[in-house]
């Protein structure tokens, strides 16, 4: 019967649908990256998801931000992504949870339930810490690094964390998760040189919105997305193996 996987079917086959259909992924942080790796897993008939993020949709997320309109400023990330979602496939189970992760949130989740975790979220404190978790748990793991300041989303490329080069993220996470003994993370990330920023648009932003501003990275639409659905990908992937 025709249904909304069907092509995807073609390719992959009604038993690797239904493989996907079983598997449960969480999402951390529903962003520029994070929103279109849900847009694209639920795309692609994974039958649970599960959305952590924090922040509401504000006007500045609608350049780079799939759930992101001028109808979706203000509301929760998580509740609109779970509304686009559901939009998608009214059969899959969304699983939301508003909040910041980190080690006081932390027990609010049941690890043991995801089949893969996604990290597309900015606190290095945060993405260690879940690094830590799938890690003891065992739990597949891929992360985001920096998409902030890219232009060329050809460069982006996925490969373990210790193999990857001119990215300040990368490079920081790399020498804490030696620390905690963590040697091997698959991320996405870019080699790209940071772009420059136009002076005159970052002196008026700092003019309207506070100087605090200046540590806000310029973004697009094309380069958060991409990783988004790299890391999509992936996730498809490894759960078909």
């Amino acid at each position: 019967m025709i249904n909304q996987f069907s092509r995807l079917e073609l390719m992959l086959g009604k038993e690797a649908i239904e493989k996907l259909n079983n598997s449960r992924v969480a999402v951390f942080g529903i962003g520029g990256v994070g929103g279109y790796t849900v847009e694209a897993l639920a795309r692609s008939g994974v039958g649970s998801l599960v959305l952590i993020d924090n922040d509401d949709i504000s006007l500045t997320n609608i350049n780079r931000q799939i759930i992101a309109l001028h109808s979706t400023v203000g509301r929760s990330k998580v509740d609109v992504a779970e509304s686009r979602i559901l939009d998608i496939n009214p059969d899959c189970s969304v699983e939301k949870h508003k909040m910041f992760f980190e080690e006081a949130t932390k027990d609010e989740l049941d690890f043991d339930s995801f089949d893969y975790v996604v990290d597309a979220i900015d606190s290095v404190k945060s993405k260690l810490l879940l690094a830590k978790i799938c890690s003891d748990k065992k739990i597949p793991l891929i992360s985001s690094m920096g998409t902030g300041n890219k232009l060329n989303p050809a460069m982006l490329e996925i490969a373990d964390i210790s193999k990857t080069s001119y990215d300040p993220l990368a490079r920081v996470m790399r020498r804490e998760l030696k620390a905690l003994g963590i040697n091997h993370l698959t991320v996405v990330y870019s080699k790209e040189q940071p772009a420059k920023l136009n002076e005159k648009s970052v002196n008026a932003l700092i003019d309207e919105e506070g100087v605090q501003k200046r540590t806000v990275p310029a973004s697009n639409a094309f380069v958060p997305p991409t990783a988004g659905l790299l890391i999509a990908s992936k996730v498809i992937k490894d759960l078909l193996k």
